[in-house]
């Protein structure tokens, strides 16, 4: 990718890779929109498409799971928001979306909301081992006044 030989973390995520195809096939579907609504629909578009691979990667490089939870949450608004926008489109006869871009955009949150729930299992399994952990150190602090 990009000249770099050493593959970045969300590039080895295959939400992001399908997302990046889905970016790809919206720009050429969008091509077909009218000419006048460029600043238009055929922009929001092709905003809400870019903004699904950016806000994976942009997770994928936080430091925190719960953290690229949010990312990808956001991505799956935007996912919701692309899929909106397209049926805009094709209710005004601009352009009804491929079967081949629907699959993409199918496969994309189907691959995403996995995704978040995993992140989501793993985050609450981790959560719920440290709740039923107890410090044999004791905290006089945490103890109500008139216990001491």
């Amino acid at each position: 990718m990009i000249g770099d030989s050493k593959e970045r973390p969300h590039q080895r995520l295959e939400v992001w890779r399908d997302a990046m195809d889905l970016v790809t096939l919206v720009y050429a579907h969008s091509a077909q929109f009218p000419a006048d609504e460029k600043f238009g629909i055929t922009a929001q578009v092709r905003r809400a498409a870019v903004s699904v691979p950016s806000n994976i990667a942009e997770g994928a490089a936080r430091k925190s799971q719960a953290e690229l939870i949010r990312f990808c949450v956001i991505a799956r608004g935007s996912l919701s928001e692309l899929d909106t926008q397209l049926e805009i489109a094709h209710r005004l006869g601009f352009a009804g979306a491929t079967p081949d871009l629907l699959q993409l955009l199918n496969r994309t949150f189907a691959r995403l909301n996995a995704l978040i729930t995993s992140l989501e299992a793993v985050t609450r399994t981790v959560r719920d081992d440290a709740a039923g952990y107890e410090s044999p150190i004791t905290n006089h602090e945490s103890r109500p006044s008139h216990a001491r």
